[in-house]
């Protein structure tokens, strides 16, 4: 039993407070369970695009690099292709 300086027992009040919190939390975990799972599927699905392309002839790297490029904002594709020519000179590959 819980009781304060007035007496009162408030072992019922932490409990329901206690029950909350562990519903919210419940809650809160399988959302996550769920988002995970449904990532996994996810997942999956792309990396059997992935093996669908790779049949049909195309090369999986560069389709990756050309997905991870329209992801960019151009700007940035533009600094990275300067500093690739810039690096590519010093060291004598272009």
């Amino acid at each position: 039993m819980a009781l304060d300086a007035t007496g009162k027992d408030h072992t019922e009040d932490n409990a329901q407070h206690g029950n909350i919190a562990a519903d919210r939390l419940r809650s809160l975990v399988e959302r996550i369970e769920r988002l995970e799972e449904e990532r996994k599927a996810l997942g999956s699905d792309i990396k059997d695009i992935y093996a669908e392309a790779k049949s049909a002839g195309f090369d999986v790297k560069v389709l990756r690099q050309l997905i991870s490029l329209r992801r960019k904002e151009p700007a940035e594709i533009e600094e990275q292709e300067t500093l690739l020519d810039v690096y590519r000179r010093a060291l004598g590959m272009a």
